[in-house]
């Protein structure tokens, strides 16, 4: 398919990203925000607006609201805020704004109208992940109908199968199998060439990776479905891409993260988190 989204200046603007990210980032202080369901406009045709889903989960009430909020709200808002802001400096992609000239992202619940309006949407922290019947029957319009997926952040066994589990529920696997996606896919080369699945470890994980190389979180059990990462896909019956995991891996905490460590900028998030993301998102908003 033709490219309609290409990098503005390639991989040179990574290069001035790294350096202007040591001024901005380090001068962005970590806010605290109420978790309030924004506004939302018709979402127009070229334009991308991050957009979190609030899932319902155990053990947390209906959705992990206030104190006790949710595995969905992880990284949440420096994350959403941090990718728009990148998307927008390294693609032609239109990233809309608020009024006061903020980049929109917004949180929806799978059983709400307001999921159709985005083409896009991002979940993370799956392993408790407890989906109502609404949700699920949500989901399943929201993709069958056109949307795209992408799941982020949940580590070793016990995530895989919960989520392996929730989704199976979502559209059944005998129809719908979620099949690895191979490097030679199109969301690899979008717009940065890839030649790995990234895997992107927390930023308090850093210094151990510095010590030892080892980019996995050692906190999980992975004794069934090791220590990489897979990047999983399922396809509708008409060859659509609709839904992305990627396993054993934190794209989001390279976003949210950026400004709190300059090396694990340099390492994780421009090398791997920003353009596993960028080219998920770009392939999303063109297929």
């Amino acid at each position: 398919m033709k490219r309609v989204v290409v990098l503005i200046f390639g991989f040179a603007v990574l290069g001035l990203l790294l350096m202007s990210l040591t001024v901005e980032g380090q001068r962005r202080r970590r806010r605290r925000r109420s978790h309030i369901v924004m506004e939302r406009d018709i979402f127009p045709g070229n334009s991308f607006t991050f957009c979190r889903v609030r899932y319902s989960s155990v053990g947390r009430g209906e959705w992990g609201w206030g104190r006790r909020r949710g595995s969905w709200a992880t990284d949440y808002p420096e994350s959403d805020e941090n990718f728009s802001l990148r998307l927008s400096q390294l693609t032609t992609l239109h990233v809309n704004r608020t009024e006061d000239g903020r980049f929109k992202h917004v949180i929806v619940q799978l059983d709400h109208p307001d999921l159709f309006k985005y083409p896009f949407i991002y979940m993370l922290e799956v392993s408790g992940m407890e989906l109502t019947e609404g949700e699920r029957e949500g989901l399943r319009s929201y993709l069958l109908r056109g949307g795209f997926l992408f799941v982020d952040d949940f580590w070793g066994d016990y995530a895989w199968d919960n989520w392996e589990y929730e989704i199976s529920q979502v559209l059944p696997p005998e129809d719908f199998p979620m099949v690895d996606i191979p490097l030679d896919h199109e969301i690899f080369h979008i717009v940065f060439d890839l030649d790995e699945v990234p895997q992107v470890p927390s930023v308090g994980h850093y210094w151990w990776w510095e010590e030892t190389g080892i980019t996995y979180e050692d906190r999980h059990s992975y004794d069934r479905y090791g220590t990489e990462p897979h990047c999983k896909g399922i396809f509708d019956q008409k060859g659509r891409l609709m839904v992305v995991a990627i396993h054993n891996t934190d794209l989001g905490d390279g976003w949210e993260r950026e400004g709190e460590n300059y090396g694990y900028f340099k390492e994780f998030s421009a090398k791997r988190a920003y353009p596993m993301g960028i080219n998920i998102v770009v392939y999303a908003m063109t297929h």
